[in-house]
């Protein structure tokens, strides 16, 4: 075979495990989003249409964590396989050395980065975005076909309304009565000749406005003056979606949801270094998860290798044990950079570099064909999970 050749055979036995363990990963994270997106279809008579645009936003959050993770998985499975077979010694008695096997790993890692790079700098921020969006625009219309004629509607928490009749075209109800329960302690009735819907997609609010009207509001903590009515020419009623904005504040984006350059102006006018810390760290995450993949590759090869003899279960069994590792380290990092014990440009990069110390350490081990004392005890790691999977299982 020519390098060339042998390049390209590495590389589709990394794609195939890749491709099932990207499905697989995906899939389990996302089996609790998919119940509670099938109940709003079943349960809430949402079409279909809206229920698929909420999954495909979502999609991007899992990816960016599926996709690093089914890398690995690949490299395990495919590389593990052409070891077991004996096809990597074939490959090393022409020539070909553990350098060149990686040639092909990190060609691959290049073209996952880039992806993940996507995932994490656009994809993600604007599909949660959009998915907040969505979400708002699902129950927005619920709430406008929901308030019907002559029926007491209680989709909004704390709140019971009735209305005598709807305009269709308009949307104006006649004659509106509301129970008012949301506050503990005081109970509200209000009633008015006139109500209307009135949907503020900036602030992600939906309000019942009404008209010449009164609020009948008994205090139970007060023994004097424990009945009042107000009487008003308008009144606004804020129904809870869900939101977390407040009445007549402009919604302020989570740092999930940010682009960059919101990133950056957030941190500039934080009103807390806790929030510019939060938000530094979202920042820096964003160009360091791409470099995951990378370090997967450094560390999954010599991995791969020498750990033939575990099968295709063991190599799932390793693949999520260094995953659980470098995320742990992740994890520890963003306390970190959060609680501003080292600044987030730095705090960020702690696993890509504990992982490329550790991945070029055990390569040139692996390399050398020497003993890999770190990789046998993720080995034995993965073992025990393995075991106690299939303990689980049984």
């Amino acid at each position: 075979m020519l390098p060339g050749k042998i390049y390209r055979y590495i590389a589709g036995e990394i794609v195939t495990p890749f491709l099932l363990g990207l499905t697989v990963f995906t899939f389990v994270l996302l089996m609790g989003r998919m119940l509670r997106l099938a109940e709003l279809m079943i349960n809430k008579g949402v079409p279909f249409v809206e229920v698929f645009k909420l999954f495909a936003y979502l999609l991007p959050s899992f990816f960016v964590i599926t996709v690093p993770l089914a890398f690995l998985l690949g490299i395990l499975l495919g590389l593990g396989r052409l070891s077991g077979d004996s096809e990597v010694i074939a490959m090393k008695a022409t020539g070909v050395s553990l350098y060149s096997i990686l040639r092909p790993v990190m060609a691959l890692a290049a073209l996952v980065a880039i992806l993940t790079g996507y995932l994490t700098l656009y994809a993600q921020p604007t599909g949660n975005y959009a998915f907040r969006h969505q979400v708002f625009e699902i129950a927005n219309n619920r709430a406008s076909i929901g308030i019907r004629p002559r029926v007491f509607n209680d989709e909004f928490q704390g709140l019971v309304i009735y209305t005598n009749d709807v305009d269709e075209r308009s949307g104006v109800m006649q004659g509106v009565f509301i129970s008012d329960e949301r506050k503990a302690g005081q109970s509200s009735t209000v009633v008015a000749q006139t109500g209307r819907l009135i949907p503020d997609r900036e602030a992600l609010t939906l309000t019942l406005r009404l008209e010449d009207g009164s609020i009948h509001r008994h205090l139970a903590e007060t023994q004097e003056s424990s009945y009042q009515i107000i009487q008003f020419a308008s009144y606004d009623v804020l129904l809870d979606l869900g939101s977390p904005s407040g009445e007549g504040k402009k919604y302020r984006k989570k740092d999930k949801e940010m682009t960059l350059g919101e990133l950056d102006r957030a941190i500039g006018e934080a009103s807390s270094q806790a929030k510019a810390n939060a938000y530094a760290v979202e920042k820096h995450q964003r160009f360091a998860l791409p470099f995951a993949p990378f370090v997967f590759a450094l560390i999954g090869v010599p991995l791969s290798i020498q750990s033939s003899r575990s099968g295709r279960g063991g190599g799932f069994a390793l693949s999520l044990c260094v995953a659980l590792i470098y995320y742990f380290l992740l994890a520890t990092a963003k306390t970190i950079g959060e609680e501003g014990i080292m600044p987030a440009a730095l705090a960020m990069w702690i696993p890509n570099a504990v992982f490329l110390l550790g991945g070029l350490f055990q390569f040139h081990q692996a390399a050398q064909e020497k003993p890999a004392v770190v990789l046998e005890w993720i080995f034995d790691r993965a073992q025990q999970l393995r075991d106690l999977l299939r303990r689980g299982h049984s």
